[in-house]
């Protein structure tokens, strides 16, 4: 992508992302959130969402949460479910992937006043206590960033090829970032809301490893926790078979380490001048 299309891209995602605050401020006002914002993007989760948006945590560590869905285009009928069970809806007006939709989660709750940020998946993969688990050393300011892991933990998919999977990225991404990783997509996570505003997050799809690689570059305080990883309640994944998400999985990783090693060697340079 050439500099042209990246600023018009840019631009085109500014809008998208511009009609989906106005109207959740339509909807929802301008009242400030609660410390802890719960972020989870949906895309066609309408059969989940209502048993996940009831099954997350009121309050963690004494301090109020707010759960945030962003509902990533074509909204069929999510945005009706979540606000009805009184937790936020933000509405996309284009499906651009779960990276988008979740970048467009933290810049709500960093803007509106949430301190801290956990996300969970939108189709009851994630336990509720594992988000707790992650969150808490964040929010007692022992690290910056956490990470869950089912190869710490347990997973309940069956999926070799994707098991598989999860353990050479894992391998890959320790080996250039010089931080031991046993799990780099997985759907607990948990950080300040700051960081999110200090990353750079451009990748519309397998933002995890994006925002992994980007956060580890800045030297973040990282850790991780065991946690269980679900099979779906209901439906399909979204991801696509095995050889296509890995091939652009791969992709980002690759894509994302050169960036960050690049942005090292501006950086440094500058600093000397």
């Amino acid at each position: 992508m050439n500099a042209r299309d990246a600023r018009r891209l840019r631009a085109t995602n500014d809008l998208i992302d511009h009609v989906a605050i106005e109207e959740f401020v339509e909807f929802h006002g301008r009242k400030a959130l609660n410390p802890v914002a719960i972020v989870i993007a949906a895309y066609k989760e309408a059969a989940n969402i209502a048993a996940v948006v009831r099954s997350m945590p009121a309050e963690i560590n004494g301090q109020a949460t707010s759960v945030i869905v962003v509902i990533d285009g074509e909204d069929d009928g999510s945005s009706g479910i979540v606000r009805a069970e009184g937790s936020i809806a933000i509405v996309a007006p284009v499906n651009r992937g779960q990276g988008a939709a979740l970048r467009l989660g933290y810049r709500v709750a960093r803007d509106y006043g949430a301190r801290y940020i956990v996300t969970a998946d939108a189709d009851g993969q994630s336990r509720p206590e594992d988000l707790v688990a992650a969150i808490t050393p964040v929010m007692k300011g022992e690290l910056d960033f956490v990470s869950g892991s089912r190869r710490l933990g347990a997973t309940h998919g069956q999926d070799v090829v994707r098991n598989t999977g999860v353990v050479v990225f894992a391998k890959i991404i320790s080996l250039l970032m010089g931080t031991e990783v046993t799990d780099t997509a997985n759907p607990v996570r948990a950080f300040t809301a700051e960081l999110t505003g200090e990353v750079t997050l451009d990748e519309p799809q397998y933002q995890a490893s994006e925002l992994l690689i980007s956060a580890l570059a800045r030297g973040v305080r990282y850790g991780e926790i065991p946690v269980t990883m679900l099979n779906r309640s209901s439906g399909t994944s979204k991801k696509g078979g095995n050889l296509f998400y890995g091939y652009r999985y791969g992709r980002v990783v690759l894509r994302t380490y050169w960036r960050e090693r690049w942005l090292r060697r501006f950086r440094r340079t500058h600093s000397r001048m």
